[in-house]
């Protein structure tokens, strides 16, 4: 069944938070999101900012223990305006380099998605107009955290949340660890792109309309998001230092390398030696995330 629903209130945080809107699993739902600051398809605020939440959506089926999957089947931007900041973050360059970043405040994009494109606005700069390709993404996603914590949609960790990983794109499966009765899904911080690690603390910031199809698998736990699409398996670890994150990720990819690929814990070791890769996908937010990937060529066999 595919719901639409269109949200009347959000939330900065991803918590135990009464539901919206209950769906089964293999449900659909077909939304809309603010931007970071919490303006809509409109350009006019309708709620605080700090990424906020469209949601949270229950899942009838879903229970602590199971793992609930998102399948992001579209992510469109809703207007043409986006902005993001203008200056690489201060912890990203060396100490002595800080006072020369330059403080221009918010850059401006057009965004045209007939087109599929972004067209720098301003400031002026030497680079001139930019005009880059759309890569429509959500930042900021996930379920209701453990021990019925609030987490602000600031930082992320096991539950999911601002993650900033450019590769949330449509297409994409995204599997969280279920910790509440229903999971309580959220989702918001569209970005219509970005670049690895969201350096300056955003992409280009838009409203989106999005659809999304929730499953779930009972009974199977995973640790850290996981995530695939056609090509690649991926763990995320989110945590700060950036050595824990990997820590985080690569762990979770060498359990669900024997949990579902029919590798003992040698051969799942053995593989990531010489054919695993990592992204970044946030190194600006409280917690950084780190991406570890197999390519579905190596479990082919």
């Amino acid at each position: 069944m595919e719901h639409h629903f269109t949200p009347s209130h959000y939330f900065n945080a991803l918590g135990p938070y009464d539901p919206v809107l209950s769906v089964r699993d293999g449900d659909s739902v077909v939304t809309t999101t603010v931007d970071a600051r919490g303006f809509d398809h409109r350009r006019e605020q309708v709620t605080p900012r700090g990424n906020p939440q469209t949601g949270p959506f229950f899942i009838e089926e879903a229970e602590p223990g199971d793992t609930l999957v998102v399948e992001l089947d579209s992510i469109r931007p809703n207007r043409r305006y986006g902005f993001c900041e203008s200056s690489v973050a201060e912890n990203v360059v060396d100490p002595d380099y800080v006072r020369e970043l330059p403080q221009a405040g918010l850059a401006e994009w057009d965004v045209d998605v007939d087109a599929n494109t972004a067209r720098l606005v301003g400031p002026a700069s030497a680079l001139g107009e930019l005009v880059i390709p759309l890569a429509p993404m959500l930042g900021c996603f996930g379920v209701a955290p453990p021990r019925r914590q609030a987490i602000s949609t600031a930082t992320s960790a096991e539950h999911g949340g601002n993650m900033d990983y450019r590769r949330f794109v449509a297409g994409t499966k995204v599997y969280f660890p279920v910790f509440e009765p229903g999971a309580l899904f959220f989702l918001g911080d569209g970005h219509a792109a970005q670049g690895d690690g969201e350096i300056v603390g955003s992409g280009i910031e838009i409203s989106m309309d999005v659809r999304v199809t929730l499953r779930v698998l009972k009974q199977k736990l995973c640790g850290w998001p996981r995530a695939e699409n056609d090509e690649w398996i991926m763990t995320l670890g989110n945590a700060r230092p950036l050595d824990q994150a990997t820590q985080h990720a690569t762990t979770e990819m060498l359990r669900w390398l024997q949990q579902d690929f029919g590798l003992d814990a040698l051969g799942a070791n053995l593989l990531l030696a010489q054919c695993v890769r990592y992204d970044l996908g946030n190194i600006f937010d409280p917690a950084y995330t780190m991406v570890c990937k197999v390519h579905k060529q190596w479990l082919a066999r």
